[in-house]
Parts: structure tokens; C-alpha cells; sequence
């Protein structure tokens, strides 16, 4: 499936004094893109130059024909991000609600909204949800809502920032299914290589420059390595 660009020129980031990224140049077009790295090595930061949470300091960075500093405020259409904890993403009491919220704020009337929202729910065969407590739900069932609030953005490209570090495995092997599915472009952050079964492309970030990037079998043996590398130091 041929995807829009994502392209990043020369891109640097500092926060608090520190740089973060350095001169990143990447063009991205493959559907399924993991960002692995250790911690600190800016694959945070990356995903969140993406959505436009953050801009660049210098470079050029577009997502699909969008150039995120004339679009910052906008770009969350295009570029969906959830959360490594959904406790920082989920804001209402109850589903429904939750799942309402972006809708409204996009000009949807409350009964579109709603219709919406469990159009939603009943694709993924949650209709059950509906009117449960967010509180109320599992970590694994609080990070599929953050997907389906996004969701129903309508975004082009998903972006995930750790989805599985507080899940068991029956549960991350669940959510996985339901990201491989997506129709959107997806770009997934962290730092097991686990995470990218059935990838098109892993970017290996290692202190806020590209380190390798290629298929996950040519990058995640490297990264391994790397990796019991440091553990035997």
C-alpha cells in the first residue's frame, strides 16, 4: 500500500538546554514503521515533532504535504498520537464520553457525535463500553479507547509512543492485532524488538541521530547485539 510522505530534513530538537535530535534526515512512506532506541535517544520527542507537539529547531519537517510549523495547531487530524500511558490521554468519566470528546471539538452536533461513537464501538465489538466508567477499564482496554478516540479523527497516520509497556501478553498480542489492521499509516516507537512483528521498516535512534534504518531483520539483530553488548559492560 502506497503511503504519503513523512519527510524530515536536517531536523534538530533541543529541550531544556539539551539536544535532543540532530540533523534527522528521513523520508517515510512505508505503511508499518517502528522507531527503536534506548532510553533518551529521542524517539519520544520524534513522535511528538510529528503530531506537532513540539517543533523543530531548525529543518524542514512535512507530513503528508503538511509542514508542521504552519500547521501545528491543526496537525492532530492528519497525525493521531497515543500516549504510552493512557492515563495522560483519557480525560471524561465514561466512554461515550471520552470517545465524544474530539468530535465536539471538530464542529460535530452531541447526537452525531454519539452516532459516531458507537459506530465505533460496535465496529470493534466493544457496543458493551458504552456507558462503562473509564476508571473502570483494564490498561490493555484503556489503550484501545485511546485508538478509538483518535480514531475517529479521522488521522492518515497513527502514532504510538510505547502502546504495549504496561501490558501483559495476551493483551499486547491483542492490541498488536488491532494496529497491524489499520488502514492509516502506523510509526511506533520503542525499545523491544518484539514490538515489530510484521513491520515494513525499523528506524534505529541512538542519541538523537539515525543510527541504522532498514528492514526489522537487518536493524533488530544489530540492535540486539548492541544491546547485550552494554548489559555485558
Amino acid at each position: 500500500m502506497t503511503q504519503p510522505l513523512i519527510r524530515l530534513d536536517k531536523v534538530s530538537l533541543t529541550r531544556g538546554g539539551q539536544p535532543v535530535l540532530t540533523d534527522v534526515s528521513l523520508t517515510i512512506r512505508e505503511s508499518r514503521i517502528g522507531i527503536i532506541g534506548y532510553n533518551g535517544s529521542g524517539k519520544s520527542s520524534l513522535l511528538r515533532l510529528l503530531c506537532g507537539l513540539l517543533t523543530p529547531d531548525s529543518g524542514e519537517l512535512t507530513v503528508h504535504g503538511l509542514d508542521t510549523r504552519d500547521h501545528q495547531k491543526t496537525l492532530f487530524k492528519t497525525a493521531g498520537l497515543i500516549f504510552q500511558n493512557p492515563d495522560h490521554q483519557l480525560i471524561f468519566p465514561t466512554v461515550i464520553e471520552e470517545l465524544c470528546f474530539g468530535l465536539r471539538n471538530l464542529g460535530c452536533s452531541k447526537a452525531d457525535a454519539i452516532a459516531q461513537a458507537e459506530q465505533i464501538l460496535q465496529r470493534y465489538q466493544r457496543e458493551h463500553w458504552r456507558d462503562r466508567p473509564v476508571a473502570s477499564l483494564s490498561e490493555g482496554q484503556k489503550q484501545l479507547l485511546c485508538i478509538l478516540s483518535v480514531l475517529l479523527m479521522e488521522p492518515s497516520v497513527l502514532l504510538f509512543d510505547e502502546p504495549y509497556s504496561a501490558l501483559d501478553y495476551p493483551t499486547r498480542h491483542q492490541l498488536a492485532r488491532v494496529i497491524y489492521d489499520l488502514p492509516q499509516q502506523a510509526i511506533m516507537v520503542s525499545h523491544e524488538p518484539n514490538s515489530f512483528v510484521g513491520f515494513d521498516r525499523v528506524i534505529w535512534l541512538d542519541q538523537g541521530a539515525i543510527r541504522m534504518d532498514g528492514t526489522p531483520d537487518d536493524v533488530l539483530p544489530a540492535y540486539e547485539a548492541a544491546a547485550l553488548a552494554i548489559e555485558a559492560l
